[in-house]
C-alpha cells in the first residue's frame, strides 16, 4: 500500500478576538489556559489518534497491535472536541458587538417558536445549568421542519444530533469557568449571555433557510 496514504492534519485557528476581549465576563486567563492549553490539546490529541489511524490503514500495525474501540473513542473525543471550541469561540464576541438580543430571522423564529427572547433566555439558561458533570449546551436549527431545538450533550460525545448545525454553543467543562467563577457554574452562565455573538448566529442561519 502507498506511504503516500494520509489524512491532513487538524490546525488550531486563530481567536477571532485577544484573549483579554471577553472580560469582565470571561477573564484573559481563562481564555488562554482554554485556547492555548485545551483547546490546542484537542488540535494535538485528533493528530496523533489520526496519525495512529493512519498507520492502521498503511498495514504498519497489525492486527492485536491496536484497540479500534479505543482508537475510534479518541478518535472522536479529540476531533469533536476542537470541532466544538472553534464554534464555541466564533459564538462569542468582546462587550458591544456581543451580547443583548438577536435581530433577524433568528429573532422571528425566537419569538415563534418560544414565544419571546426572555423565555427562549429562560430555557436556555435552565437547560445549561441541568446539564449533571461537564458538556455543552446547544441550539440547534433543524433543517427538516425548521425548529430551534435546544440539547444538552455530555462530554464530547452523548446526545448529539446528526446532521443538526449548531447556532449557538454554550462550554460547560470546568476549564471554561473555573478559574474565575469556582464552583458557581450559573454565574458563569448567566454573564455568558452578555458575549454572546448573534450576528454570528444569524449568519449560519441563513445558510440553511429555505
Amino acid at each position: 500500500m502507498s506511504s503516500s496514504i494520509s489524512f491532513k492534519k487538524f490546525e488550531l485557528p486563530p481567536l477571532p478576538y485577544k484573549v483579554d476581549a471577553l472580560e469582565p465576563y470571561i477573564s484573559k486567563d481563562i481564555i488562554d489556559v482554554h485556547y492555548n492549553g485545551h483547546h490546542k490539546g484537542y488540535v494535538t490529541g485528533a493528530n496523533t489518534f489520526m496519525e495512529r489511524f493512519n498507520k492502521v490503514i498503511k498495514g504498519e500495525l497489525q492486527s492485536g497491535q491496536y484497540d479500534i474501540q479505543g482508537l475510534m473513542r479518541g478518535i472522536v473525543f479529540n476531533i469533536n472536541g476542537h470541532k466544538l471550541h472553534a464554534l464555541y469561540w466564533d459564538n462569542m464576541a468582546p462587550a458591544g458587538k456581543g451580547g443583548g438580543q438577536p435581530g433577524g430571522a433568528l429573532a422571528d423564529l425566537i419569538v415563534k417558536q418560544y414565544g419571546s427572547y426572555d423565555k427562549f433566555k429562560q430555557v436556555f439558561t435552565e437547560t445549561a445549568n441541568s446539564l449533571p458533570g461537564t458538556g455543552w449546551t446547544v441550539l440547534y436549527y433543524d433543517t427538516e421542519n425548521g425548529n430551534l431545538e435546544i440539547m444538552t450533550f455530555e462530554n464530547h460525545f452523548m446526545n448529539h444530533i446528526a446532521e443538526l448545525p449548531i447556532l449557538l454553543i454554550l462550554d460547560e467543562f470546568e476549564h471554561a469557568y473555573y478559574l474565575q467563577y469556582k464552583n458557581k457554574r450559573a454565574d458563569y452562565v448567566t454573564n455568558w449571555w452578555n458575549v454572546v455573538n448573534w450576528d454570528y448566529a444569524e449568519k449560519k442561519l441563513q445558510k440553511y433557510l429555505k
